[in-house]
């Protein structure tokens, strides 16, 4: 049993010391395994130093070739260098003689057809031998040469710069302002303008720190500009000029501009040197084809020219119409230019006892006796102003037409202290020309009034409008193409079966009461203003009532001064829309009816609501109107009675406003594009 016991255990004995073979041989295979991915590890890690070496190698050929590069461009510069030293001195060496010798010579002018002695250029002469035909100058002489009477001849001009001598740039930073930029007018913060004195006192700061000239200079002068704050408060200059030295070895050391640092400006043509300068800059083509051609030029006036009159002999003279100047006063001298309609107010301060007769611009002759030439030459027939109306208003502001067969007898007369009769207020002209520009006939309205001298400065208006011939229409005014400009008068009408109808007067426009605050309401004569767009207005006058008893009637007549003669009923939308299209013209919106109201209410006000807004696209917006609403505050029922000693006062005003009832502008986004399309069926297969 034991021995059979004992042969079992050698038994497992063996198989264990098999299995721990196996064991050891797999583990003998692992290890061989490992020790080839070792060395493929290895050789990897081998390759790798490989190629970092070459790569370092290449950096390093990099290096040497980058080096090699700029020891060749500092070469090239120092051999730039030694170029221009030596052409300096070649300059200087064939250069002309010295200063004390060209002082002491007087340049003698040359003959024609004679050899100048000295050389054109500063390049050396040729090696060749002269030819012997012509005489060899003589070498100029160093010894001062002695003076000779003065010549009649005009000296020679100044000559230029010796070589190797520079002119000295005039370039004074002190002088120079870049932020100068409207003249003789301080512009703020602008602490170099010489026209700012005053006003440095108010300045926050300097826009304009230092002024300096080239950068590219060796030496350069720097204007430092600063502001400090005084005791009290105010701003003080400080201004200093340093020089300033640049450390670059290739600094410009001067420079031959004499305009320094600015161009200079150039020649502008004139009458009298565009013919040489035309022949100057202008080849023989275009020099032969102007000249056949010729200028060409209608017996008609053009567009913007000024209208002829006979004027004084050998001078021709100008039709001229008044208009304000930089101030309200009247300026005489402005002309008429043919085609542009002109209205014009302006005032003049006159004396009447002594300028009453003796003043021209009050006078009907300076208006009524006028001639105009037909076209713009000097042969051109005259057209006379012929008189069309004569409108006489009194001193209580009632006008009257005056039926007279001449105007001899309208002349401006002196009839008491301070009180003128006959006096020109309004003057409007009307010229009918034909398509080819030549004045037909033209027609002259005068407003004559009694000036008093409590109404002083005297108001005055001018207006000239042109028809074409075989038209009743004069020139259509438009405020805009198509939007509305601000400034510009509202472009209004009355509408019938027909149309859209617009006056051809400019005046007959949407306008407001332009009255002073002691103006009487129901006393004339009352001015008015053409509703400009964009520009909010507010005016008045004073309603004194004497007699409380009629309301009605106060009424009417408030409403017709507040509205005014020829109230329109439409506005255009744009400022160039058709009178044909009746869609594109806006209604004004009425809420007060005289006539259907149960008791009689004064107006206290009128006022225009005007709401526009932006039309078209954001780069280029069109100002459009799209509604006018008029509204009228009236006070309360009947008439206020009057006070004791006197009659009651209510103050009236009209005023006008413009909303801009355009949204804001919103950016606009396109929509993520999206893929919509469906694969076919299989596309993926045999994958899915």
């Amino acid at each position: 049993m034991v021995l059979s016991l004992n042969r079992v255990l050698l038994s497992v004995h063996w198989v264990v010391l098999s299995l721990t073979r196996v064991l050891l041989s797999v583990h003998w295979v692992v290890l061989s395994l490992n020790r080839v991915l070792l060395s493929v590890h290895w050789m990897v890690l081998s390759l790798t130093r490989v190629l970092l070496s070459v790569h370092w190698m290449v950096l390093s050929l990099n290096r040497v070739l980058l080096s090699v590069h700029w020891v060749v461009l500092s070469l090239n510069r120092v051999l730039l260098s030694v170029h221009w030293v030596v052409l300096s001195l070649t300059r200087i060496l064939l250069g002309s003689p010295t200063n004390g010798e060209q002082n002491s010579r007087t340049p003698e002018p040359a003959e024609p057809g004679a050899r100048s002695s000295e050389p054109p250029s500063a390049e050396p002469p040729s090696p060749d031998p002269p030819s012997p035909d012509p005489p060899s100058p003589e070498p100029p002489s160093a010894e001062p040469l002695s003076p000779e009477p003065p010549s009649p001849e005009p000296p020679s001009p100044e000559p230029l710069p010796l070589s190797g001598r520079l002119l000295t740039p005039a370039d004074n930073v002190g002088s120079l302002c870049p932020c100068d930029v409207i003249v003789d007018v301080c512009d703020m913060n602008c602490c170099c303008d010489r026209a700012c004195v005053e006003e440095v006192a108010l300045f926050t700061a300097c826009s304009v720190l230092a002024v300096r000239g080239h950068q590219r200079l060796c030496s350069q002068k720097t204007a430092s500009y600063s502001l400090v704050s005084a005791a009290d408060g105010y701003s003080e200059l400080k201004t200093s000029v340093q020089k300033e030295t640049n450390d670059d070895v290739f600094c410009v050391q001067s420079q031959n501009r004499i305009d320094g640092f600015a161009h200079p400006a150039p020649a502008l043509p004139t009458d009298r040197t565009f013919d040489s300068l035309f022949e100057r800059f202008s080849s023989s083509e275009i020099r032969g084809q102007t000249s056949a051609a010729g200028p060409r030029a209608g017996p008609g006036y053009q567009y913007g020219d000024v209208m002829v009159t006979p004027g004084r002999p050998g001078q021709p003279g100008l039709l001229r119409l008044p208009a304000p100047g930089v101030t309200a006063d009247c300026v005489d001298s402005s002309p008429a230019a043919f085609l542009r309609d002109q209205s014009s107010r302006c005032s003049r301060r006159v004396v009447l006892d002594r300028d009453c007769g003796g003043v021209p611009a009050l006078s009907v002759d300076s208006y009524a006796r006028v001639q105009l030439r037909a076209g713009r030459n000097a042969d051109a027939a005259l057209v006379p102003v012929e008189v069309s109306s004569v409108v006489l208003q009194s001193v209580e502001g009632t006008q009257t037409e005056l039926q007279v067969p001449g105007e001899d007898h309208l002349h401006a007369v002196l009839l008491g202290p301070g009180l003128c009769a006959n006096a020109v207020l309004k003057v409007g002209y009307v010229v009918k020309y034909s398509p080819s520009g030549e004045i037909l006939n033209a027609s002259v309205s005068l407003l004559l009034g009694f000036v008093r001298q409590s109404a002083l400065p005297l108001q005055q208006e001018f207006h000239i409008t042109f028809v074409q011939e075989d038209t009743d229409q004069a020139t259509a005014h438009y405020s805009g193409n198509p939007g509305y400009i601000v400034g510009l008068p509202l472009v209004s009408g009355t509408r019938t079966a027909a149309g859209i109808v617009q006056s051809i007067d400019p005046r007959d426009t949407l306008s407001l009461l332009h009255s002073t605050g002691d103006q009487d309401c129901l006393q004339g004569p009352h001015q008015r203003s053409p509703i400009l767009f964009g520009l909010d207005f507010v005016s008045g006058c004073t309603l004194r009532l004497k007699d409380a008893s009629n309301c009605s009637l106060v009424l009417q007549s408030l409403l017709d001064v507040l509205r005014g003669d020829s109230y329109p009923q439409y506005v255009a939308s744009f400022g160039n829309s058709p009178l044909e299209h009746p869609l594109d013209w806006v209604p004004i919106q009425r809420g007060f009816d005289a006539g259907g109201a149960r008791s009689c209410s004064v107006p206290l006000s009128l006022h225009l609501e005007i709401e526009w807004t932006r039309y078209g696209s954001l780069g280029n917006p069109q100002a459009r109107i799209v509604s006018v609403r008029e509204v009228i505050e009236t006070g309360p029922p009947g008439l206020a009675p009057p006070r004791s000693g006197g009659g009651g006062v209510l103050p009236i005003s009209s005023s006008v406003s413009f909303v801009a009832v355009a949204a804001a502008a919103a950016p606009a986004y396109r929509a993520t594009p999206t893929i919509d399309a469906q694969l076919p069926s299989g596309f993926f297969s045999p994958l899915l």
